[in-house]
C-alpha cells in the first residue's frame, strides 16, 4: 500500500489532506506535535483534531515529532520512504513572528530545509509539496493601482483582472518576518526541484479556510470571525477601513489540488493557489456574509493601524494552475465554505 507523509497533520490543511489521501487508499502518517497551540495558547489547540484522525481513519499513524529535529525527521523519512511528503506545518503568523524571530524562522525556513535533505536521500522521487503563502511577496502587491469601492478595494490596472500571477515579484518589498521566513523556504523548494531535479512545488496560499480550521486572531481570518460572531465578541479590523480584499479556497478545494500534483509532478514549480476573484471578500463583505447564515450581528472594532506587511487587495490568478492541472477548479463557492464554517463553530460551541 502507497503511503504519504503529511506535516501539521492536526491542522486545517493537513486533516483536509490526511483524509483526502486516506480515502484514497493511502496510508498517511502524519506529522504533528501541537505547536500551534504553543504559537496560539489555548485556542490554537490542535489535539481535538489528532483524536478525530485517530477515531476515523483506521490506516492514518500520528507521529509525534517537531520539524525542527533534524535527526528525528531524517530517521522518520528513511524509515517510512514515503511515496510523498505534503509540508503542512508552518509558523502561520505573520505579527507574532516578530516576537518569536527564531522559532518563526527555524520551524517554516529549518525545518522544510530539514524535510526537503531528508526526502533527497531516501525518496527523491516522492512528489514534495509545500504550503508556502501569498505573504512571499511582501506588501508588493499595494503598489497596485487600486479603486476604492463601497465595500472593498480592487485593482484599478485591468492586467491584474484574474489577480497576482505567480510571475509577480517577491522582491525589494516588505514581507515581514513570518514572509521573510516563508521565502526561504518557498526558493529552497524550488531549488531543490531544480537543482536536484526533484518533484517539489510551492502551493502560495491567500486564505485557506474550512470547518475544521481552530481561527485565532492572528491567524484564520474567516473562522476566527465567525467564531467571534457567534459567541458575540468583537472582532477586530486592522486598518484599510476594513474594506480590505481576500480570495478564500476550502481546504477540500486545496487537498484535490495537491492530489493533481501527486499525481502528476514537475520539478520546481509554483501556484498561486487561492479561491480567485469569485471566492474574494472584504472583511466588511464578510461580516455581511457570516451575518447572513448565523442571524447574529457582528460585533467589531476598528483599529486604525494596519498589519506591517498586509495586503490592501490580493486575490489569485488561477491560470497557470488550471492549464497545467485542467481537471481542476474551485468547487467550493465562498458562500457555500462559510456556511460550513458556521455549522461547524455552531457545534463547537454547544
Amino acid at each position: 500500500m502507497r503511503s504519504v507523509m503529511v506535516t501539521g497533520s492536526s491542522g486545517l490543511i493537513g486533516s483536509e489532506v490526511v483524509a483526502f489521501f486516506h480515502n484514497l487508499g493511502f496510508t498517511v502518517y502524519g506529522i504533528d506535535c501541537n505547536q500551534r497551540a504553543h504559537f496560539f495558547g489555548p485556542q490554537g489547540d490542535t489535539r481535538w483534531s489528532q483524536r478525530r484522525l485517530v477515531n476515523l481513519f483506521p490506516n492514518f499513524r500520528h507521529c509525534e515529532l517537531d520539524i525542527r529535529d533534524r535527526q528525528g525527521v531524517l530517521a522518520l523519512v528513511k524509515e517510512l520512504t514515503p511515496s510523498g511528503i505534503i509540508h503542512t506545518a508552518a509558523q502561520p503568523s505573520h505579527d507574532l513572528a516578530a516576537a518569536i524571530p527564531f522559532d518563526d524562522f527555524d520551524t517554516n525556513a529549518v525545518g522544510t530545509l530539514n524535510l526537503l535533505e531528508s526526502a533527497r536521500q531516501f525518496c527523491p522521487e516522492a512528489p514534495f509539496i509545500h504550503m508556502s503563502t501569498n505573504k512571499v511577496y511582501g506588501d508588493l502587491p499595494n503598489r497596485i493601482p487600486l479603486v476604492e469601492l463601497q465595500s472593498r478595494w480592487d485593482y484599478a490596472d485591468s492586467v491584474y483582472n484574474n489577480g497576482i500571477a505567480e510571475s509577480f515579484s517577491i522582491d525589494q518589498s516588505q514581507h515581514s518576518l513570518f514572509g521573510a521566513s516563508k521565502v526561504a523556504a518557498d526558493v529552497m523548494v524550488q531549488e531543490y526541484g531544480r537543482y536536484f531535479n526533484m518533484p517539489t512545488c510551492c502551493l502560495r496560499g491567500g486564505c485557506l479556510t474550512g470547518p475544521n480550521h481552530s481561527g485565532v486572531e492572528l491567524h484564520g481570518f474567516l473562522s476566527y470571525l465567525v467564531m467571534c460572531n457567534l459567541e458575540g465578541r468583537e472582532y477586530r479590523v486592522f486598518g484599510y477601513k476594513g474594506k480590505q480584499v481576500r480570495d478564500n479556497i476550502h481546504s477540500e478545494d486545496v487537498a484535490r489540488f495537491i492530489h493533481a500534483f501527486f499525481a502528476n509532478p514537475r520539478c520546481g514549480e509554483v501556484y498561486n493557489l487561492g479561491g480567485g476573484k469569485e471566492n474574494s471578500c472584504s472583511v466588511l463583505e464578510a461580516f455581511s456574509l457570516v451575518e447572513e447564515f448565523s442571524g447574529k450581528k457582528q460585533l467589531y472594532t476598528y483599529v486604525e493601524q494596519n498589519r506591517i506587511g498586509d495586503h490592501l487587495c490580493y486575490y489569485s490568478d488561477l491560470t497557470k494552475m488550471r492549464a497545467h492541472y485542467p481537471t481542476w477548479g474551485v468547487t467550493k463557492s465562498l458562500a457555500q465554505t462559510v456556511k460550513e464554517i458556521v455549522h461547524s463553530w455552531q457545534q463547537r460551541l454547544k
